[in-house]
């Protein structure tokens, strides 16, 4: 039985928790679990930093201190439980206060930044065309990196120009630029197929071994092309994220498409990109209005 149904019913049958208690403390956990998946990781998975990292995620989000409190007391009595069925080993909600954190603004490159980096890979070989398909494809649809290596070659429709990506309870399906569907094609075609350790490999994309590309062996490749750009801000894949957010919503698209195709469950997470446009948009006013 999911850890949750198992916990619902510890909760309604042992605790006696009323109605409301319960679909609050369900809400906090499923949060978090969601949360988790975005992250790669499972709840027994999950150690201290990470729910440290998520209170600091909430707080970043404008949540009050009341509701990120309210989220680590849910978080420590599912671990409690779940530390008393022998599922985990330890609680790692345990022992954590929430935090004031401020509100940053995510860090994006600007557009010719993004395209300066497009560039680094060497489509002439095999490992540069598998890498510009990437990152090309990260680019314009600005899935997450977990949501990336986890694509299978059924998901991409190059003849059509999307790529359907699976996410917990909802598929997505994300339009394709034409310099995307080029690579991704090149790759698929003629690279793709000489890099496969078996031949019913599903995944899209493999590493040198010929197995689906890694967390950590994508982070390597953004890590280098960085390098190899001279860009000095920090790239990571969220960075290219952000930046696709934030540019279509600079180039005129609405919130609610940018919420559907970044698969945000909340629109107050994707608000955060009106913010960062703002800011930028008076950075620019300031710097050439000749009375400001």
């Amino acid at each position: 039985m999911d850890n949750l149904d198992l916990y619902e019913r510890y909760l309604a049958e042992e605790k006696k928790a009323s109605p409301n208690t319960l679909s609050s403390y369900l809400r906090d956990v499923n949060q978090f679990r969601r949360w988790l998946e975005g992250e790669g990781l499972s709840e027994e998975q999950a150690v201290q930093a990470d729910v440290e990292a998520y209170t600091k995620a909430l707080s970043a989000k404008g949540k009050s201190v009341a509701t990120v409190t309210r989220s680590l007391a849910s978080l420590k009595s599912f671990y409690a439980f779940l530390q008393r069925e022998g599922r985990v080993e330890a609680n790692p909600a345990k022992g954590i206060a929430p935090a004031k954190v401020e509100r940053k603004l995510p860090q994006i490159l600007t557009s010719k930044e993004v395209e300066l980096f497009l560039e680094q890979p060497d489509a002439a070989d095999a490992k540069g065309c598998r890498d510009k398909a990437m990152l090309e494809l990260l680019y314009a649809t600005g899935i997450r990196v977990s949501e990336l290596i986890g694509l299978d070659l059924e998901h991409l429709n190059l003849s059509a120009g999307f790529v359907r990506c699976p996410g917990r309870g909802k598929e997505r399906i994300i339009p394709l630029y034409q310099a995307a569907v080029r690579a991704l094609g090149d790759y698929v075609l003629h690279v793709r197929p000489q890099m496969l350790e078996r031949p019913d490999e599903q995944a899209l994309f493999v590493n040198m071994s010929g197995e689906r590309m890694s967390r950590q062996g994508f982070w390597k490749i953004i890590k280098h092309y960085q390098e190899k750009a001279g860009i000095c801000k920090d790239i990571t894949p969220h960075t290219l994220r952000h930046s696709f957010a934030a540019h279509l919503l600079e180039n005129g698209a609405d919130l609610r498409s940018i919420q559907e195709m970044l698969g945000h469950a909340d629109i107050s997470s994707t608000q955060i990109y009106t913010q960062l446009v703002s800011s930028k948009l008076k950075h620019v006013y300031n710097k050439a209005h000749p009375r400001a």
